[in-house]
């Protein structure tokens, strides 16, 4: 082996060479020494502040003295000596401090001119790196984590090198989703919109009717709330609230217990469909309420999260069905008991109950839970306006409302209240306030009621009290009054 082990030296400069993913060292570690200049050293008496560095190859009797030092003239045509291929040809030589040596003779030998030392970088000039060094910091500078050189000369690299140009596109659009400061949580009409798409590419051969959209759209959105939430949270205590006459009432269960509640109740439209009703056992009252306490004192242990796969099994069951039936399916009657509805209208019951309940999961899971689309609200607040002048008639029946001022022949236009309900799925309403086979028209308003299309639906949940629901009122008291509370006694269990 010859030169003094330089051979293996360079060897592993080429091994310090190769790419490499940077460390937590700054950017400069990567850089190709041998390819870049380094920056002049100070002299050593200090520097001077705009002014070139001076060479420092000067003896150290003239640096003590200030002195500017004296260059030994040489033969005329004598080249400067070779220093040859030492140390000294790669790194700047340290001023020797030690006198000049007396050769035996006593003649002093005149002093061998040192190399001259590179012109020093002017900090304006970019730097100029390899290909591979500059896409190495392509991550640093999507993350802005480059120096000012750097990124100067990466930049003016992505203006002529189109691959690294759409790999520093690709990370920056990555670095922006990392920063992201919206919610995580899914659009709850994303699967609205994404059927839409699907359908509008593609009709399905055998559509969900148009009455029994709300019910699919309402258990799907509470069934991807059941998803996210943990088997600790099945437990989470949640309190159901409606009103029974003049006063609110409420109930403690389970979400868990809310499920086996929203299963028990479907299982009306099941009989009704000729499907098997999960409560079935010849016994099984029809009220939803009486349904539901028989199912909560059957279960032999609390409910628990897997009450959410036989409940979406049922509602699956009973859309498909109802797909298949063709048109004639909708008229069916549903019986609850004390009053009976059709299968479309207590499809979009069960669809307002289904919202409500997953309101009140989610408030005791701490969950974002939006309101229903605008166009499912406005059914939904529709269905509830067409029972009012029933549930109005029966609580004159019962004496909780005042007597009936002008009755007329059913059909024929009677005294009615004008319900505008504002805002999200809202619209006009005229309420027959004297009989319910009456028609209720705007010549014969004698009372208008303002409400949000969301604080309504509350009110009809049993949420809020009727005192407190509206946001503007104008007319006979008392019939705003009959109406109001009529609206808190469609609620129930």
């Amino acid at each position: 082996m010859t030169g003094g082990g330089r051979e293996s030296e360079g060897g592993e400069e080429e091994v310090r060479g190769a790419r490499r993913i940077p460390g937590p060292r700054g950017a400069a570690d990567d850089l190709d020494l041998a390819s870049v200049p380094l920056p002049p050293l100070p002299p050593p008496g200090g520097t001077a502040p705009d002014e070139a560095v001076p060479e420092q190859s000067q003896p150290a009797s003239a640096s003590a003295s200030g002195d500017a030092p004296e260059t030994p003239e040489s033969d005329a045509g004598e080249p400067e000596p070779d220093p040859g291929p030492g140390p000294a040809a790669e790194a700047w030589p340290e001023p020797d401090p030690r006198p000049e040596a007396e050769p035996a003779d006593g003649h002093p030998q005149p002093a061998v001119p040192e190399p001259h030392a590179p012109d020093p970088l002017v900090s304006s000039a970019p730097v100029v790196l390899p290909h591979q060094v500059l896409k190495a910091l392509l991550g640093a500078w999507a993350l802005s984590a480059c120096s000012a050189e750097e990124t100067a000369a990466v930049e003016d690299h992505l203006t002529g090198c189109a691959p690294c140009a759409d790999e520093a596109l690709r990370l920056r659009d990555a670095v922006g989703l990392l920063h992201t400061d919206g919610s995580l949580d899914l659009d709850p009409t994303l699967r609205t919109r994404v059927l839409d798409g699907c359908f509008g590419r593609r009709p399905a051969r055998i559509p969900v009717p148009e009455w029994a959209a709300p019910y699919d759209a309402e258990t799907a959105r509470l069934d991807a709330l059941l998803r996210d939430i943990g088997d600790s949270e099945w437990h989470a205590p949640v309190r159901l609230q409606w009103f029974e006459e003049e006063r609110q009432v409420s109930r403690r269960t389970t979400v868990a217990g809310v499920i086996g509640h929203l299963m028990a109740v479907d299982g009306l439209l099941s009989a009704a469909l000729g499907l098997d009703d999960p409560l079935d056992d010849g016994k099984t009252p029809l009220d939803p309420t009486e349904r539901t306490e028989t199912y909560w004192s059957a279960t032999r242990r609390p409910p628990t999260r897997a009450v959410r796969e036989p409940w979406r099994a049922q509602s699956h069951e009973l859309i498909r069905t109802a797909s298949f039936a063709g048109r004639n399916v909708a008229e069916t009657s549903v019986s609850y008991g004390a009053f009976a509805l059709p299968l479309q209208d207590a499809a979009l019951d069960r669809a307002f109950e289904c919202w409500v309940h997953g309101g009140d999961i989610a408030d005791a899971v701490d969950y974002p839970y939006p309101a229903p689309s605008a166009a499912h609200l406005h059914r939904m607040i529709d269905l509830a306006a067409r029972m009012l002048p029933a549930a109005l008639a029966g609580r004159r029946s019962a004496g909780l409302a005042g007597p009936a001022k002008d009755l007329v022949a059913a059909g024929a236009p009677g005294r009615s209240l004008h319900l505008e309900i504002e805002g999200h799925g809202g619209g006009d309403w005229y309420i027959a306030l004297d009989s319910p086979a009456a028609v209720g028209a705007p010549e014969r308003a004698v009372a208008q009621v303002a409400l949000d299309g969301v604080e309504f639906c509350r009110l009809v949940a049993g949420h809020i009290s009727p005192v407190e629901a509206a946001a503007g009122q104008e007319g006979d008291r008392e019939a705003i009054r009959d109406v109001l509370f009529a609206a808190a006694s469609l609620s129930r269990l």
